[in-house]
């Protein structure tokens, strides 16, 4: 009995705890939202207020003061509102992702480009302009008001002030009131003592107070989930962004397949030639040599043992140009002995001294490790080719569900995607796999270009080992 009473003693312990921490967790996010409404209200009202009487005074003797005031205070409202439009809307976002984990990535449509057609006029996607500062502007007004983001953070920048008034008016006025009736009290009363009705009412006064300054800290963090829920619907009503996020996904894909299918039928036109080219005419030759063979043998014995040993030779190089073709195809290597051992068998046959550093608990999907096999070949040749370096480093880590692949060379830098093909079909060959391609490449060197795909291993056994080439 005790032990139960003890253990509900703790519970309810632990729980008062946890409501005190949560409810001065949500005091102070209710402070900093606060804080952050200030740049999206005050600055634009502030400024409109201000350049508005300022304006009525310069030209009072020209228009009638309040037409000037007005106008000019609702042209500096709009352009310093402009301004903050997307801080205020991103201010938010971070805000909910980091409080609340919602996550509200902004997908904004593409923005037409300005075309000048024959007469030096300007296309915005929308109308004809003889300047090109005017067709910017009327291009990012409609290309703004068009785009359903933009509409939302726009409605948000006029939402967020008011929304914050009302979810942080409620807890300030608990807190004035808890203050007022403890300073106070909430009944007079005359006469002194313990028991006499003025020390009544103070501590009565007091009580309430407290109670209700406790309901305001209680009361915060449902004042900013409050908040939170309000601004999701205006910053994300029906899934936009989701939508958004789901159609340039489907179009990545798309550009991803495509890529896929075009290297390998490109890859397939390549075994194609290369077997009719090498392999297959040497079998061709190899049974015609035979076929005359099979004449000589009664008439010249010694041609026959001669093209026989030019036939065995054929034979030997056709097996050979097959065992190449195999090996561009998939390296057995590779398939034996998984990427580690494949890249060490690489290292050795480089041009430059390669140090390889391999960290995997087990082996990656074969796709996965042919796609990375061959550009770590690719980028080890481009290293011997253009870098001009003396060294290279290759690391292979596997952490957190993404196998990373890190090549150093000390040469002279400055690799650049657009100079070349190769890094651009590395790119296109992990794109296939989600991963991504980075290059750290400055004038005079190192550089460091980084592989990078998400994928998972087959078993939790962890192989690291070192090996210099």
């Amino acid at each position: 009995m005790t032990t139960v009473s003890r253990t509900s003693g703790t519970s309810v312990r632990a729980q008062t705890q946890a409501a005190f921490a949560a409810g001065g967790e949500g005091l102070a996010r209710l402070v900093v939202l606060v804080v952050s409404a200030v740049p999206g209200f005050v600055l634009p009202v502030g400024a409109a207020v201000l350049s508005g009487v300022i304006a009525a005074q310069l030209l009072q003797d020209y228009f009638p003061p309040a037409f000037v005031g007005v106008v000019t205070a609702g042209i500096v409202v709009v352009a310093v509102g402009a301004f903050h439009v997307r801080s205020t809307a991103n201010r938010t976002r971070g805000q909910l992702a980091r409080w609340f984990g919602v996550r509200l990535p902004a997908a904004y449509e593409p923005r037409p480009e300005l075309e000048s057609d024959a007469r030096g006029h300007w296309w915005t996607g929308y109308s004809y302009h003889r300047s090109r500062t005017v067709a910017k502007y009327v291009q990012v007004v409609r290309w703004g008001l068009g785009d359903r983001t933009t509409r939302a953070e726009l409605a948000w920048l006029v939402v967020n002030p008011f929304l914050v008034l009302a979810v942080v008016g409620p807890v300030v006025a608990l807190f004035v009131l808890g203050v007022a009736f403890t300073v106070t009290g909430p009944v007079p009363a005359d006469g002194t003592g313990p028991l006499s009705g003025e020390m009544s009412s103070h501590l009565l006064g007091t009580a309430l107070g407290g109670a209700t300054i406790l309901v305001g800290i209680l009361g915060a963090p449902f004042a900013a989930r409050a908040y939170a829920e309000v601004a999701r619907r205006v910053l994300d009503r029906d899934g936009r962004s989701t939508n958004a996020q789901l159609t340039r996904r489907v179009a990545e894909l798309t550009e991803t397949r495509a890529d896929a299918v075009g290297n390998q039928a490109a890859e397939l036109r390549r075994i194609e030639r290369d077997l009719h080219d090498g392999a297959q005419a040497r079998l061709v030759a190899i049974g015609m040599t035979l076929g005359t063979i099979e004449h000589l043998m009664d008439t010249d014995q010694g041609a026959a043992r001669e093209l026989l040993a030019e036939a065995r030779q054929s034979s030997a190089r056709a097996l050979q140009e097959l065992r190449d073709l195999v090996r561009g195809i998939h390296p057995p290597v590779l398939a034996e002995r998984g990427l580690g051992d494949a890249v060490r068998a690489l290292a050795l046959d480089s041009a430059l001294p390669t140090e390889v550093f391999v960290s995997l608990p087990d082996r990656p999907p074969a796709p996965v490790e042919a796609a990375v096999y061959f550009s770590i070949c690719e980028l080890l040749a481009n290293a011997a080719k253009h870098s001009g370096a003396e060294q290279v480093w290759v690391d292979i880590l596997y952490r957190a569900g993404f196998l990373r692949v890190t090549v150093t060379d000390d040469g002279v830098g400055v690799a650049d995607p657009s100079r070349g093909t190769g890094l651009r079909g590395i790119e296109k060959r992990l794109g296939t796999f989600d991963g991504v391609l980075a290059i750290d490449s400055t004038s005079g060197g190192p550089t460091t270009i980084t592989l990078e795909l998400p994928c998972e291993l087959s078993s939790p056994r962890t192989s690291t080992s070192f090996a210099k080439a």
